[in-house]
């Protein structure tokens, strides 16, 4: 069965998190993407957080599934001859340089379009134009002046960055919605290539609009779903509060471990069901507690009974008994328990990977589920493992010119 993205090319010019990321998922799509690494050292992940000498890192080989590994030094002019050629036979160039790198080894957006007129071209960046535009961006940078940390974390403490790697893999999701929407243009419509920028900043500032969509209420009182008593003009931190307009929290369960813990959420239809599965059945009636209104002030209150009740049972026995009256709630799974996840496991959501130095790793599947574009999961490459079969694909080079090549140091 052909892929979504069967005659697809992609050339990946990017290396660490966001990049790779958004490379990957075209990669499970069904694209041919060719990895341009530098010779003798590769992107630089390959040796970050090794847990096993001389063998590509998991912090690598996670982000760059099913792609081909091309070694190539752009700065000898043989090496700018072949790039030349990848540019013309290629569909999608990702790279996500500093500001400029690419412009000044002479690969302006002109001169890619000069040389494909096709090349759908994508550019991850910290910033957008304007005053940030050349500042270096990290993920906890992107979090931080995205609007996230400011809104994460607890109200007495200080801002917060949260687990979710949404500066990096989240603008690498958002890369591939561009690049997706390109080639639909592209290929239906003008049948020329464009120019893609996708920021860091914007990315994580898209998934924080709920706390944008707060900051404008402000201005006609107080958020009355947190349970902050103050608000000083901005959205605050507020825990684990769900902002949704129904009060949750996060509730202690047995045995008691770092990670025994439901999050539940008190919808007013499933109060009833609630009190009598708790065993409180008096608090349905009671004036104090019978109405979401009455509730709100008392929330801590609300939550202590609560959590009287789940302390006494493990997560899942929560999970069980609540989904059986319809009450929200879900076990919070640690990471331990998600690689482990038969459910997960069986859908490919985690995969074991044959890797022919590491062995069997496991990485997170692809979560774009098409009926007639199956994933399949192929290891990382070593660096450099498709010098000559892509040399030979693209420059038509026989083996004696590809190792001239690799002697001279081009690739």
């Amino acid at each position: 069965m052909k892929k979504a993205l069967d005659g697809i090319r992609v050339l990946d010019m990017t290396h660490v998190q966001s990049g790779p990321s958004c490379t990957q998922l075209l990669a499970w799509l069904g694209a041919d993407v060719i990895k341009v690494e530098l010779p003798g050292r590769g992107d630089i992940t390959r040796e970050q957080l090794r847990d096993i000498p001389n063998v590509d890192s998991l912090y690598f080989t996670m982000l760059n599934g099913n792609k081909r590994s091309l070694t190539l030094n752009t700065k000898k002019p043989e090496g700018k001859e072949i790039f030349e050629a990848l540019i013309k036979h290629c569909d999608v160039l990702v790279e996500n340089f500093g500001p400029g790198v690419l412009d000044r080894q002479g690969f302006t957006w002109e001169k890619i379009q000069e040389l494909n007129p096709r090349m759908i071209y994508a550019s991850i960046k910290g910033f957008g134009p304007g005053k940030f535009e050349d500042a270096k961006a990290y993920e906890p940078i992107a979090q931080a002046m995205g609007g996230s940390m400011s809104t994460n974390g607890w109200e007495d403490g200080p801002p917060t960055v949260t687990g979710v790697q949404t500066g990096d893999s989240g603008t690498g999701i958002h890369t591939v919605a561009s690049v997706l929407a390109a080639l639909y243009q592209r290929d239906q419509h003008t049948g020329k290539g464009q120019r893609i920028v996708c920021t860091m900043q914007d990315s994580v500032l898209n998934l924080c609009r709920v706390k944008m969509r707060d900051q404008q209420r402000l201005a006609h009182g107080p958020l009355t779903e947190y349970p902050n008593k103050t608000f000083n003009g901005v959205v605050p931190r507020s825990g684990n509060a769900s902002g949704g307009g129904q009060p949750g929290a996060a509730l202690k369960c047995a045995p008691g471990g770092t990670n025994d813990y439901v999050y539940l959420i008190i919808q007013p239809q499933v109060w009833k069901a609630l009190c009598e599965e708790m065993g409180r059945p008096e608090l349905i009636t009671d004036p104090k507690f019978a109405t979401p209104a009455a509730r709100l002030p008392i929330l801590a209150e609300v939550w202590d009974i609560v959590e009287s009740w789940t302390k006494l049972h493990t997560k899942y026995e929560i999970l069980d008994r609540c989904n059986a009256i319809d009450v929200p709630c879900g076990p919070v799974l640690d990471m331990s328990e998600l690689l482990v996840d038969e459910s997960l496991r069986a859908r490919g959501m985690v995969a074991a990977v044959e890797h022919p130095e590491r062995g069997t790793y496991y990485t997170i599947g692809s979560p774009l589920n098409l009926s007639d574009s199956p994933v399949e999961y192929r290891p990382s490459p070593l660096l450099g493992e498709h010098c000559a079969e892509v040399l030979q694909e693209v420059m038509h080079y026989d083996a004696k010119k590809v190792e001239e090549l690799r002697a001279a140091g081009v690739i």
